[in-house]
C-alpha cells in the first residue's frame, strides 16, 4: 500500500498561486482566441468553416467551464488551509498536509487537453486566415 504524500502548507500555497496564475493566463488566451475565432467567422462565410468554427466556440466554452471548476477547488482548498492556519498558528510551520495529487492531475490533464486544442486551432488559423 502507498503512503499518502505529505506537503508543508507553503509548499501546497505556492502550488496554488502557480495554477491561478496559470489559469488566469489561460483565460485571457481563450478571449484572443475567440476574438480570432469571430474574425475568422467574419470573413469566411461558407458552411464548412462555420462548422469549425461552432466546433471551437464549443471548445472554448469547454475550456472556460473547466478553468472555473479548476480555480474554484483551488480556491476553495487555499481558503481551508488558510482557516486552519489561523486556527492552528503555533506550529503550522512543522504540520504536514495530504498532498493534493487529485488536484495536480487534473490541472495536468487540463494543460495536456488545452495543449492540443491550442494546436488544433493554430492550424485552423493559418488555414483560414
Amino acid at each position: 500500500m502507498e503512503k499518502t504524500k505529505k506537503k508543508h502548507l507553503s509548499d501546497l500555497h505556492f502550488e496554488h498561486k502557480l495554477w491561478d496564475m496559470e489559469t488566469r493566463f489561460y483565460e485571457d488566451e481563450l478571449k484572443l482566441y475567440q476574438n480570432w475565432l469571430e474574425e475568422v467567422a467574419g470573413k469566411n462565410t461558407h458552411m464548412d468553416v462555420q462548422v469549425e468554427v461552432e466546433h471551437f466556440q464549443n471548445q472554448f466554452l469547454i475550456q472556460k467551464k473547466a478553468l472555473s471548476t479548476l480555480r474554484h477547488q483551488a480556491k476553495a482548498h487555499e481558503q481551508w488551509l488558510a482557516k486552519y492556519a489561523e486556527s492552528h498558528q503555533t506550529a503550522i510551520d512543522h504540520v504536514h498536509f495530504a498532498d493534493h495529487a487529485t488536484m495536480r492531475d487534473n490541472v495536468d490533464t487540463y494543460r495536456k487537453l488545452y495543449v492540443d486544442l491550442k494546436a488544433e486551432f493554430k492550424r485552423f488559423l493559418e488555414e483560414k486566415l
